[in-house]
């Protein structure tokens, strides 16, 4: 027969009483990793703490939250005060927290947000504040660590892409207590040297390696630099203050080389494509040129008064030809028909009457006589004949037989 047989909400109960009589259960600081964390509506934040190895729940009521000094987010390290106590319901064990700071790297990632913030506010991010990268810099100043891998691969880089360039080092410390003030310094140095851009960076590192860039006094330097600069810190995973305070940001040392110095050869082939380009333009354009000032040419000889003159000559000359033509033709009809009216003419003349035998008469008062009636008997009448005339007087005058008057 089973003995001691206990419910579920017992065994839990027994188990939270367990917690609970455990002192440092009830005051106990945890650190770790910031994970799932979530916002209730009501106030009361859910997250877990995680390290390499494991994880416990954790929650935040309300209440407790009006000593948290930050937002709470994934990837904060923090140390979290409270008790670790049963969840009877679900049988689940933990953390109710009553404080919490950030710890270690956290407490940096809580100065770089408040700094940013406050920088953004001030406006020293805001676009209008970004100068140009010139395309074609040929003197380059470097803020770095001299025996760092930042500045051999920026001189490679460099190098590579134009064997022409300029590269001036300001040395400076990136990393530690002193490093802020010396890239500071190292800034001020290289604007003396009349460089077109300045690179400031240093290779990949943590949190805390690459913390001199996130210094205010090293941003307010790089905002205040007159020369246009480029910030290249760390992987392209990293950022930092200096990354949003410079002109532009690369997301490595080499990268920012390759942004600051034009690849000569791409030049030289943009230059060739665009000579190609320009020929061709100006082949085509002459071209037209030569058409439009042939078809102009030929509208200035049409207009030329020579031209014209010639045109107006030959026009004259063809009317003159015309004229000719017709006066010609019209001279030929007139002599035609003066050759016809001659013929008609040449019969009604009197003188081929008198060809004929036909005399004309006329008497003293050189009236023509063509009746017997015009004359008496003893006048003198003249007889006008093909060779000559003749006088004579009328002797005996008589009329026809049928009684009509009739010419002599």
């Amino acid at each position: 027969m089973m003995k001691n047989i206990y419910t579920v909400s017992q065994v839990n109960q027994y188990i939270k009483n367990m917690f609970t009589q455990d002192f440092m259960l009830s005051r106990i600081y945890v650190r770790g990793e910031v994970s799932n964390c979530k916002y209730h509506p009501k106030g009361h934040i859910y997250f877990s703490l995680k390290d390499e190895s494991g994880s416990i729940s954790c929650i935040l009521f309300a209440g407790n939250r009006k000593g948290l000094p930050f937002r709470m987010q994934d990837g904060q390290q923090v140390a979290v005060f409270g008790s670790i106590s049963v969840y009877e319901r679900d049988g689940t064990y933990q953390l109710y927290a009553r404080e919490i700071v950030l710890d270690g790297a956290g407490i940096l990632a809580q100065r770089f947000q408040e700094l940013k913030e406050e920088l953004e506010e001030m406006g020293m991010f805001a676009p209008e504040y970004k100068q140009p990268i010139p395309a074609f810099a040929k003197k380059i100043g470097i803020v770095t660590a001299p025996s760092g891998a930042a500045v051999r691969d920026i001189i490679h880089i460099a190098k590579r892409r134009n064997p022409y360039i300029e590269l001036i080092l300001s040395p400076a410390l990136v990393q530690g207590a002193e490093a802020a003030p010396s890239i500071v310094k190292a800034l001020e140095r290289i604007q003396k040297e009349d460089v077109d851009v300045i690179i400031v960076g240093r290779g990949g590192g943590s949190m805390e390696d690459l913390w001199a860039f996130n210094e205010e006094e090293v941003a307010r330097a790089i905002f205040d630099c007159p020369i246009p600069v480029i910030s290249a810190v760390g992987h392209e995973t990293d950022t930092t203050i200096a990354d949003y305070v410079a002109d532009l940001r690369a997301p490595t040392p080499s990268a920012a080389a390759e942004l600051a110095v034009y690849d000569c050869r791409a030049v030289k082939d943009e230059m060739e494509t665009r000579r190609q380009s320009l020929k061709r333009e100006i082949n085509r354009q002459t071209a037209i040129r030569k058409m439009r000032l042939s078809q102009e040419y030929e509208v200035f000889r049409r207009l030329h008064p020579g031209t014209r003159i010639a045109e107006k000559r030959k026009r004259l000359a063809d009317l003159e030809m015309r004229i000719r033509e017709g006066m010609d033709i019209k001279i030929q009809r007139q002599r035609q028909r003066l050759a016809v009216q001659i013929e008609t003419f040449s019969g009604l003349s009197p003188v081929s009457r008198l060809n004929q035998g036909y005399a004309f008469v006329q008497d003293e008062t050189r009236h023509a006589v063509r009746t017997t009636g015009q004359v008496r008997q003893g006048d003198r009448l003249t007889l006008y004949v093909t060779d000559g005339t003749i006088h004579t007087i009328v002797e005996r005058i008589k009329k026809n037989d049928d009684g009509d008057q009739r010419n002599l």
